[in-house]
């Protein structure tokens, strides 16, 4: 028996008890005649001590002891004198009376404690000796934590959880695919996976009405910290339901996840039309952990002389309150923020509300103290406020104030990891007009069913989407949508899209196909995994929460992975090597 009880769970109780515990010396420390040892399992943290007063051989081999050796230990559980209130196991102490060396370590190259001094490259090269930390296991053990949950909640409401291929046909959904050649049929290739999108189709149509699945995409796209190669979602399908019926069931699995793993009461779930949200907000996903809505200010700043504004197709704004004190060093920091090549915003108009009624502004030779009153009393701001203006073109300026926004709330801490506000997202466009290829995209997949009355509408761009996004303190983490389930409907949508009769044929006609025989009308919807677990987790990225990630190249540097194959392997796939080439 290695172990009676792990590094975690001995407390005062257990005094007296003679125990054994086997873990990684976290470290050992000499004081006179006791060599106390921290050994330190994915339970928690249990000192040890060993008195060369009572064994010197065994007091000696604690000496030799260094960091992250595997040990084990007996002992009899007493209560500490100088107690470590940060611990669990702070109260009691282990005296010893055997040690065994069960592996040696060399010395790590960084520090596997909460707070390491390894850097990013360094940690993922070693990634089996980060996932050692305290700080990365909690992650991980939350990630656990929120996918037994969601199994839970989600076979409690009738849910079947279903496998689908890893191995599939190539079907662009929007990324690109990652290909895998086949080397029993020459010449051609599986893909694999952006969503299960089609299978769970499938799956309604074959009357298992209520499917979910915890399931690894693959998309080959340029990568983020909220973005990965390979990546999980929560990926769900019903049949015979409405939007309706999909929001409040999603909803509550959100409540439930968050109140079961991290005991938060979620509050009002507030619901946006797509248009509002980047008419007020400048993006599809706002933080409505607070206000500071964009105004728009045309019939109050146009004709008025000043050419940046009048030749604007819109001038907006945003009244941060009480931020009138800001020094010129501040705004000026601000304005050069806006100006960088990520925002591209020309320039930043403010105007200070003084405590005393007065108004400063970076404009005053072109508008009158008056003139800013109006700013200021369409933009609801009041004594102390400070209003900031950008002007442009429309799409970019809602865009550039949105990011604005979300930076004003990181300066002010407005934006708190420990507080949570959600939102759906409705009504969004169905289709968008790409310039570069002359025709429309959809704007979350071709599957997606129009709004009633699409057929009436002339305007393909005014049509709106039965589509549906849950927003989490200004993340996207699930999106989806209520499905076309009629093939004349999927066939016009391919249509508007540019795909051609045969083309979608090729690509999509085992789907149209199976319209054919009695699809029900289905919905469904997909979680981002890694992206909620690391929200829940009170993080940007979503890297600590996968055990072995890829770097921000889509590289695994500990397996040195994407990597060549030798000229068998070639040979046998029917590829040309590179040398060859």
């Amino acid at each position: 028996m290695y172990r009676t009880h792990n590094c975690g769970e001995l407390r005062l109780t257990n005094v007296g008890e003679h125990v054994t515990i086997s873990g990684w010396v976290q470290i050992a420390r000499e004081f006179g005649s006791l060599t106390f040892v921290d050994v330190r399992d994915r339970y928690g943290i249990t000192q040890l001590v060993f008195d060369r007063s009572q064994d010197a051989d065994l007091c000696d081999l604690a000496d030799t002891l260094g960091r992250e050796f595997v040990i084990q230990a007996s002992g009899t559980v007493r209560e500490r004198s100088n107690k470590n209130p940060n611990r669990a196991t702070g109260d009691i102490e282990i005296d010893a009376k055997t040690l065994t060396i069960l592996n040696k370590s060399k010395v790590p190259p960084f520090t596997i404690e909460e707070e390491t001094d390894g850097g990013d490259d360094l940690r993922m090269k070693y990634r089996y000796l980060d996932l050692r930390r305290p700080a990365v296991q909690r992650n991980i053990i939350l990630r656990h934590e929120v996918a037994a949950e969601t199994r839970k909640y989600l076979s409690e409401q009738g849910f079947l959880e279903i496998e689908t291929p890893f191995l599939i046909k190539s079907t662009p959904e929007g990324a690109r695919d990652f290909v895998v050649p086949s080397r029993m049929n020459e010449g051609q290739f599986y893909a694999l996976p952006q969503s299960p999108q089609t299978f769970k189709q499938l799956l309604m149509v074959s009357g298992y009405d209520k499917y979910f699945q915890i399931v690894r995409c693959f998309r080959d796209e340029d990568l983020r910290a909220d973005r990965q190669p390979e990546f999980t979602q929560i990926d769900c399908e019903m049949s015979f339901v409405t939007r309706e019926d999909v929001l409040q069931t999603f909803e509550a699995l959100l409540r439930h996840i968050m109140k079961t793993v991290k005991n938060i009461d979620l509050g009002e779930v507030e619901r946006m039309a797509y248009d509002d949200a980047i008419r007020f907000y400048g993006i599809d996903k706002p933080d409505t952990r607070f206000e500071m809505k964009i105004t728009e200010l045309n019939e109050l700043t146009q004709n008025k002389g000043f050419v940046v504004f009048d030749n604007a197709e819109l001038v907006a704004g945003l009244c941060v309150e009480g931020a009138a004190n800001y020094t010129r060093k501040q705004l000026d920091e601000l304005t050069n923020w806006v100006k960088r090549p990520q925002i591209g915003a020309k320039g930043l108009v403010w105007v200070k509300c003084n405590a005393d009624g007065s108004f400063n502004s970076s404009v005053k030779k072109f508008f009158t103290e008056e003139q800013s009153a109006e700013w200021a009393a369409k933009m609801g701001a009041k004594e102390g406020d400070l209003l900031l203006v950008i002007s442009g073109e429309k799409d970019k300026t809602r865009k550039q104030l949105g990011q604005l926004r979300l930076e004003l709330g990181n300066r002010l801490g407005l934006r708190k990891a420990d507080e949570f506000k959600a939102l759906w997202v409705l009504d969004f466009p169905l289709l968008e007009w790409d310039e570069e290829l002359e025709h429309y995209h959809a704007c979350h997949h071709p599957f997606t069913r129009p709004k009633d009355g699409y057929e009436s509408i002339e305007n393909i761009a005014e049509i709106k989407a039965e589509a549906y996004d849950l927003c989490l303190n200004g993340n996207e983490i699930a999106g989806g949508s209520i499905r076309i389930h009629e093939r004349d409907l999927q066939e016009k949508m391919f249509e508007l899209l540019g795909v051609g009769k045969e083309e979608a044929e090729e690509k999509f006609g085992f789907l149209m196909r199976a319209f054919e025989y009695g699809a029900p009308p289905h919905g469904g919807i997909a979680f981002g995994f890694d992206r909620l677990c690391a929200l829940l987790g009170g993080q940007e990225s979503i890297r600590d929460f996968i055990a072995f990630p890829k770097n921000n190249s889509g590289r695994d540097v500990m397996l040195n992975a994407p990597s060549p194959i030798d000229d068998l392997q070639y040979k046998e796939l029917h590829i040309a090597s590179a040398v060859e080439e």
